[in-house]
């Protein structure tokens, strides 16, 4: 629609009627109070902490970056009902004030960072490295424009996340878990427990006859939602990535190359010395100091001399550009063991000693081909997405659907004919022509038949989709699902016979019975598992059943199901040890570390909430669902 109304007011005629009808939305907001969007405070913000207000528009960009990253961790799209499920709106909600809360607390204490301090975080971080180690704008650029950010908005993010990393490092600066916390969680963590167990499950169940049509259809009757046909969605799209377009090995030797030989110097490993070195105000006290050192005496008590420590006087492995130009020059002349004459550099006068040499690597084409092919490739292939991706929008600016525009640019679009809000289609199983990461089928279920939905930033590009066609939820009839409801109905059979069965040996055992003898009654045998902790996963012992020993008393006899109640098993705890503490040993430090951040948080949590509260918060519930779906 946006599009249609940009290429409509591109000429006199179109700009007249926009203007009128731009007048009339402006009448009808004061008439109809949606005013709120230029007073303040209203339909168009979904919290306000103190002067702060998040714009709707500003939480769903958010929220929308957060859904993306978690599908990519899970490998699958999550939908909003998962998100809403999982508690994901309320956290991202809960964060987005917390981090608002910092920020005007820095503001209300002046607080401040450089640009130059901003130019070396970015460039100091590992992510927008290149193939020599150094910093990469182009690599920069591509990924964060893969998370959906400009330049300018990612700056402007880095230099908010510092000031408030300087509000939190105060306040949980110092901070000491109690001795008392560290033995207690030391000794949870590492208490052991020892069992033995006997397995129950389909062959301890005994023959179970088939449903009565009666008793099928009543089963049916009762557990009808769990049978339900959800909403089917047939969706196109087309993904446009330089990871699609760019192909490496279309890249020739010879431009590769090139490239190689302009960053040769920067590819290879530099050779590095260990360097010790001394500065004096003038060549006269550094010659006399010279002699000294040529005498005998080492860099280190010459130093000591000077009030100078020992990290002073060496400068450990360096590279030569990491030394003063003239200074490099001679250290790197030096032999090992040697020491220089006075060297006159921007300082002063140094005289420096070559403790170790270690030789550099010259780089090998051979081995870095194929980086710097990629490299290249991704490179063109962006140039490629940014024509493309123009195109695409001029096509669909002029009302072309998604196949359509795709086949008019030679483009393949994929069209799915049914899948449900979890990635699946009909037959149960997950769609297999959808790329890993691509959360187009949550946006599809946010959308409508007609729509003209907004492109979706994927990989450094853009993926275009319609929804084509939508098949309501319904429920399904016996028949559809006659296979499905006789398998449940057995399950859970199965599951009743177990569960009596299991309790009718655990009261055996208490009354005295022996694990061995109920076990071969029913024809199964005793297996054993010791030495376990908590978090342990012993093998053959599901994690149900670990958790359940912790919870029971020594040589007390218990049970619990696994395997959704298709297999149970009975235990008795054989042996509990508590270790003693090791205030030394590597895992209490460990713990003491993990304490150490958690009571920080706790601290930090603490202070913010104080700030939100001081400063005033209001939260727009109608806005925040609107933005999750929650509404819909």
């Amino acid at each position: 629609m946006l599009r249609g109304m940009r290429k409509a007011s591109s000429n006199w005629l179109g700009k007249t009627i926009m203007a009128v009808v731009m007048g009339v939305l402006i009448v009808s907001f004061g008439i109809w109070g949606i005013a709120d969007i230029f007073r303040g405070f209203g339909q168009s913000t979904v919290a306000k902490i103190g002067r702060t207000e998040i714009s709707l528009n500003e939480f769903r960009q958010i929220y929308t970056d957060r859904l993306q990253q978690i599908s990519r961790q899970f490998g699958r799209p999550l939908t909003p009902d998962q998100a809403r499920a999982f508690g994901l709106d309320r956290q991202v909600l809960q964060q987005t004030i917390a981090e608002a809360a910092l920020d005007e607390e820095a503001r209300r204490l002046g607080l401040g960072q450089s640009d130059e301090q901003i130019r070396q975080v970015i460039m100091n971080d590992p992510n927008f490295k290149g193939v020599g180690g150094n910093f990469d704008a182009n690599r920069f650029q591509a990924v964060i424009r893969n998370f959906g950010y400009t330049e300018q908005r990612y700056v402007a993010e880095q230099r908010k996340v510092s000031l408030r990393r300087q509000l939190t490092g105060t306040i949980g600066a110092g901070i000491e878990p109690p001795k008392a916390m560290i033995d207690v969680l030391t000794r949870f963590q590492n208490e052991q427990r020892s069992i033995e167990f006997v397995r129950l499950d389909a062959a301890q169940a005994g023959t179970i006859d088939a449903p009565s049509p009666e008793a099928l259809a009543a089963y049916f009757e009762d557990h009808k939602v769990q049978f339900r046909a959800p909403e089917y969605r047939k969706i196109a799209f087309v993904v446009i990535s330089p990871e699609e377009i760019g192909k490496w090995s279309e890249v020739s030797d010879e431009d590769a190359k090139k490239l190689f030989e302009q960053r040769k110097d920067r590819l290879g490993t530099p050779e590095k010395r260990k360097i010790q070195q001394l500065v004096f105000p003038n060549a006269a006290e550094a010659q006399a100091a010279r002699e000294r050192l040529v005498g005998g005496m080492s860099f280190e008590d010459l130093g000591k001399e000077r009030g100078l420590t020992a990290s002073d006087v060496d400068l450990g492995l360096v590279t030569k550009s990491a030394l003063d130009a003239a200074v490099g020059d001679a250290a790197f002349a030096l032999p090992a063991g040697e020491i220089s004459q006075p060297i006159q550099g921007a300082l002063g006068t140094s005289i420096v000693k070559v403790d170790k040499i270690e030789p550099g690597v010259e780089a090998d084409y051979a081995k870095l081909a194929g980086d710097i092919k990629r490299e290249i490739a991704t490179e063109r292939a962006r140039v490629k997405v940014a024509d493309l991706r123009d195109k695409m929008e001029d096509e669909r600016g002029g009302g072309s659907s998604v196949i359509d525009a795709a086949q008019k640019l030679g483009l393949t679009a994929v069209t799915i004919d049914a899948v449900d809000r979890s990635g699946r289609g009909p037959n149960g199983q997950p769609v297999a022509n959808i790329p890993q990461g691509l959360d187009v089928v949550s946006q599809a279920f946010n959308t409508d038949v007609g729509v003209d939905n907004d492109a979706i930033s994927f990989k450094g590009g853009y993926v275009w989709y319609d929804v084509l066609a939508i098949t309501p939820s319904r429920d399904r009839s016996l028949d559809e699902v006659r296979d499905q409801v006789e398998a449940r109905w057995r399950q859970d059979q199965i599951a009743t016979k177990l569960k009596a069965k299991a309790t009718e040996m655990v009261q055996k055992l208490e009354a005295g019975g022996k694990l061995a003898d109920e076990a071969a009654a029913i024809g199964a045998k005793v297996e054993t598992a010791t030495g376990f902790k908590r978090d342990d996963s012993p093998a053959s012992v599901p994690g149900t059943v670990v958790a359940a020993a912790f919870r029971t008393a020594k040589d007390a006899v218990a049970q619990t199901p696994v395997s959704g109640g298709s297999e149970v098993i009975v235990f008795r705890v054989t042996d509990i040890v508590e270790p003693p503490v090791d205030a030394a040993s590597e895992a209490v430090k460990k713990l003491k570390d993990s304490l150490d951040r958690a009571l920080t948080e706790e601290q930090v949590a603490s202070y913010v909430n104080k700030l939100e509260t001081d400063i005033g918060t209001t939260i727009n519930q109608a806005a925040f669902a609107q933005v999750t779906g929650a509404n819909q």
